[in-house]
């Protein structure tokens, strides 16, 4: 038996080929996108390296060093000093107009525009490769069968309105900060300093107003989607197979999957609530916050928004290209069965069943991989409760 070796070469490079025609583009343009935003993340300004600007402070601390007797301690009510505030939380002095040099207020603008501005764009340009890559190489969520034309109401009007309204100003917000922080090094250059200004003043001002309308968003859907984002034994079936991303393995899910019920709690409430306490601090400063504590604030609404910006990108490609028909659910309101059964399928159920959301949540369909506990032989069924 002749064994045609060009073929069988060919045969088991073809998918290294391919592979590789998929992985070099997004490698190549994670390179280029890096550089150029490592230099860009940096938004500090020309002397960012410089030793303390003024030469009281120079002289303060000079006087420090030379000191014999140790400075008190950050929680110590005496280091923060009419005059010169010595990084304490709390107020001192009659007001903080008392204070003519803030000599934390060099460190702060160090890290910010520093460490802190070049990881924040570093990892969002990461977060945008990563779903590029992730898009080229594993592709969308797709359902395996063709539309059957039944609609299934999935969200009602008041649920798209809270959705929208908190979207659209999470997104006016991210952009308007990121203007904020990376403006100076990317419009100036490219555009000047007339444009830099009038894009700095506008999204100052949006910034500031639309903050507090984006927390009054944000507390009415956490409101309005509590009670389908509890966590349940089916979601562990979901979180083991990692949502069948990779796989495109439609693993049994109720309303919310596993992956939506994690960007609720970890996305919309707790970075939620981490931006709008530091924002609250930094947009209504006549509560008696000191310095330091604005710097503090700063840090934390920075951070924060690193992740939710991230977070939120993810959110955004799995609830469009990523998955196929999810948008219209949240554009219109309705999906089709056949989106329905593949990516929520207990939520299915039990709409042909005609009960309450959450009824089968701790179930598996009979066409289903088991969980670790299966229910008895018989099928799916719902959890005790009244009859309906």
């Amino acid at each position: 038996m002749r064994i045609d070796l060009r073929a069988a070469v060919c045969t088991a490079v073809s998918p290294v080929l391919r592979l590789s025609r998929l992985v070099l583009p997004s490698v190549m343009l994670f390179v280029f996108v890096f550089v150029f935003a490592t230099h860009l993340a940096h938004a500090g300004v020309p002397n960012n390296r410089a030793e303390p600007a003024y030469a009281e402070e120079q002289t303060m601390l000079q006087v420090q060093q030379d000191s014999r007797v140790p400075e008190p301690g950050l929680a110590d009510k005496s280091s923060g000093r009419v005059h010169i505030d010595r990084h304490y939380l709390g107020q001192y002095g009659t007001t903080e107009a008392n204070v003519i040099v803030q000599r934390g207020g060099n460190q702060w603008r160090v890290w910010r525009n520093g460490p802190v501005a070049t990881t924040m764009g570093s990892l969002l340009v990461l977060m945008i490769v990563g779903i590029f890559v992730f898009y080229r190489l594993v592709g969308p969520a797709r359902t395996d069968a063709p539309d059957t034309g039944r609609r299934l109401q999935r969200f009602n009007g008041w649920e798209r309105w809270v959705h929208w309204a908190t979207a659209i100003s999470f997104v006016i917000l991210a952009v308007t900060g990121l203007l904020i922080t990376f403006g100076k090094k990317l419009l100036i250059p490219l555009f000047g300093h007339d444009v830099f200004a009038f894009f700095a003043y506008v999204s100052k001002y949006l910034h500031n107003f639309l903050g507090p309308l984006f927390i009054v968003c944000s507390v009415l859907m956490f409101f309005t989607f509590l009670r389908r984002n509890f966590p349940r034994k089916i979601d562990w079936l979901w979180v083991k197979q990692g949502g069948g991303l990779v796989q495109h393995k439609h693993v049994p899910a109720g309303f919310f999957n596993a992956g939506e019920k994690a960007w609720f709690w970890f996305g919309v409430t707790l970075l939620g609530l981490v931006m709008s306490v530091s924002g609250l601090i930094l947009d209504f400063i006549g509560f008696g916050q000191t310095r330091y504590m604005l710097q503090v604030a700063n840090y934390l609404h920075m951070i924060g928004a690193t992740f939710y910006i991230a977070a939120g990108m993810g959110h955004a490609f799995i609830g469009t290209w990523g998955t196929p028909g999810a948008y219209e659910a949240m554009r219109h309101g309705t999906v089709d069965e056949t989106w329905a059964k593949a990516h929520h399928r207990l939520w299915y159920e039990e709409v042909k069943a005609g009960v309450p959301p959450g009824t089968f949540d701790d179930q598996v369909p009979t066409d289903a991989p088991p969980p670790d506990n299966p229910p008895p032989q018989g099928g799916m069924r719902p959890r005790p409760g009244p009859a309906h």
